[in-house]
C-alpha cells in the first residue's frame, strides 16, 4: 500500500463532507476563505456567519459542504496530512538507502512548511499553522471514535504509517515506530508554536532550524 503515488488532486474523505468543496469554484472559495479566517481570528472565534460574510455568501450555502464547522476543520486538517503524504512520497523517491530516506522523512514533518503553489485555492503556510495551532481539535474529541470507524484519520495514520516502515527497514527491532513518528509530529508542532509565542519553552538557534535538527538526531538515536 505505501509504495503508491498519491495523485496530484489531493482526495479527502468523502464521510467529512456533504458536498465535495472541490468540485465547484464556490467549494473551493469556501476551503480557501476558511484558512484565512481561521489563521486570522482562532477556531473558537471563527464561525459560518463570519466566513459567509467574507465570502459574500450565505451561511446556508457553507452548510450545503459542511455539517459543522468542526466537520470543516476536519476537512482541513485531512486535506493537510493527505498533502504531507503526496510530498513525502517524491522527496523519498529513486533514494535507496532507508537511513536517508528516513532523515528526509523526517525533516519533512519538522521543517518550516511554504507554499506548494499547485493549489491555487489553498495556502499552505497558512495551512501549516492552523494545523500546529488547531488540529488536536479535530481529534480530541468526544466524536473521535465514531468519526474513526468512518474512516476519517485514514490519511494520518498512513503518512505515520509510512515513515516507521522505514524504520523497520533500518532497525526491525525497534518496537515503536509508531509512537516515535507520531510524537514527532505533535511534537515539532508544539515547539514551533513555543518559538513563535512562548520561546523560553524552546531553543533557537541562530542559522539552524533548531526544531528539524534535533528531532532528526532523537529519531536517529532512538532507533540505533
Amino acid at each position: 500500500m505505501h509504495n503508491s503515488v498519491p495523485k496530484v488532486a489531493i482526495q479527502v474523505n468523502e464521510n467529512i463532507y456533504l458536498k465535495n468543496p472541490e468540485s465547484s469554484e464556490l467549494g473551493k472559495r469556501i476551503i480557501a476563505g476558511s484558512i484565512d479566517l481561521i489563521e486570522e481570528l482562532g477556531f473558537e472565534s471563527f464561525t459560518f456567519r463570519k466566513l459567509a460574510k467574507s465570502l459574500d455568501s450565505t451561511e446556508a450555502s457553507i452548510y450545503r459542504y459542511f455539517e459543522s464547522k468542526h466537520r470543516l476543520l476536519l476537512y482541513l486538517t485531512v486535506w493537510y496530512w493527505a498533502w504531507m503524504e503526496y510530498r513525502l512520497v517524491f522527496r523519498i523517491a529513486n533514494i535507496e538507502s532507508p537511513v536517508e530516506r528516513l532523515k528526509r522523512a523526517v525533516s519533512l514533518l519538522t521543517e518550516q512548511v511554504e507554499e506548494d503553489g499547485s493549489f491555487r485555492h489553498i495556502n499552505e503556510t497558512k495551512l501549516n499553522r492552523i494545523v500546529i495551532c488547531e488540529s488536536s481539535k479535530s481529534y480530541l474529541t468526544k466524536a473521535v471514535d465514531r468519526e474513526n470507524k468512518e474512516g476519517v484519520f485514514l490519511d494520518y495514520k498512513s503518512l505515520v504509517g509510512r515513515i516507521s516502515e522505514i524504520i523497520k527497514e533500518i532497525n526491525p527491532q525497534y518496537k515503536y515506530p509508531h509512537m516515535l513518528i507520531s510524537t514527532v509530529m505533535e511534537g515539532a508542532h508544539l515547539q514551533r508554536f513555543f518559538a513563535e509565542h512562548l520561546p523560553r519553552l524552546t531553543d533557537q538557534i541562530e542559522g539552524e532550524d533548531a526544531i528539524a535538527d534535533f528531532y532528526s538526531e532523537m529519531v536517529l538515536k532512538a532507533i540505533s
